[in-house]
């Protein structure tokens, strides 16, 4: 099996409803995004995933959320835009674009600052 992933950013603002600290006031982040993708087979070239095209899938989704107030948005409506909420919509979204016979999306890390992490994946 390999895995592989490429890494994007993205600027955006948040607030947390219900969150005893400062992380209730709207602030912003630059979240670092790392999207793994999974295939045990490569081409004939030796490639899995053309990671020109992995990146392509993958900021097509981020900029949905580039500069936004991810509060606001409707994909988070009735929840807050965790690291936790973030990483599992990327998956989503980004699975529905990549994922094939070949090759999968086998997790989706999200950081909102450095040394802090949340990873989702469905089993």
């Amino acid at each position: 099996m390999f895995e592989l992933s490429v890494t994007a950013r993205f600027s955006a603002a948040h607030h947390l409803r219900g969150y005893p600290g400062v992380c209730a006031a709207p602030h912003g982040h630059n979240w670092d995004v790392r999207v793994f993708v999974r295939g045990s087979r490569p081409n004939r070239m030796g490639v899995i995933v053309d990671f020109r095209e992995l990146r392509q899938a993958v900021e097509q989704v981020i900029k949905r959320l580039d500069h936004t107030d991810l509060s606001a948005l409707e994909l988070f409506r009735g929840k807050n835009p965790t690291s936790e909420n973030i990483a599992r919509f990327l998956f989503r979204e980004i699975s529905a674009r990549v994922n094939c016979r070949t090759h999968k999306v086998s997790r989706v890390s999200v950081q909102e600052t450095p040394g802090t992490e949340a990873s989702y994946w469905e089993e």
